[in-house]
């Protein structure tokens, strides 16, 4: 779910950033595209933000989660790889916990895989 949730927020990007038009890239880097890779940079944040609550929301949903907020601690967590677990987390829902570092892992990866073709795009 999460894939189809990543692929469908980077072809959002593209388009509202007009990435697949060669005349909307800048050819050089300067003002126009530090705004377009700082715009680039929010939006993926978002992105990432969106795909870090709906598994919080799978936590608290499922009740391996009392609070909403420790939810959202420990889904952060695990997504960015930290790993710190909490006291309270329900024992039959850490595996799911690991599932999302992997996941958060490769999304965070092919983020990056389409900041720096931009990129290569400004720059070549």
């Amino acid at each position: 779910m999460m894939i189809v949730v990543h692929s469908g927020g980077l072809v959002g990007i593209s388009r509202a950033l007009h990435l697949d038009d060669d005349k909307s890239i800048p050819n050089e880097f300067g003002l126009r595209a530090a705004v377009l890779m700082g715009t680039y940079g929010v939006l993926l944040f978002v992105l990432h933000f969106l795909e870090i609550l709906l598994f919080a929301l799978f936590y608290h949903f499922v009740g391996a989660m009392r609070s909403l907020e420790a939810a959202l601690y420990y889904s952060a967590s695990c997504y960015a790889t930290l790993g710190t677990a909490p006291d309270k987390f329900s024992t039959e829902w850490r595996l799911v916990g690991a599932l999302e570092a992997l996941i958060g892992f490769v999304l965070i990866g092919w983020s990056t895989a389409f900041m720096v073709r931009t990129l290569r795009r400004i720059i070549d």
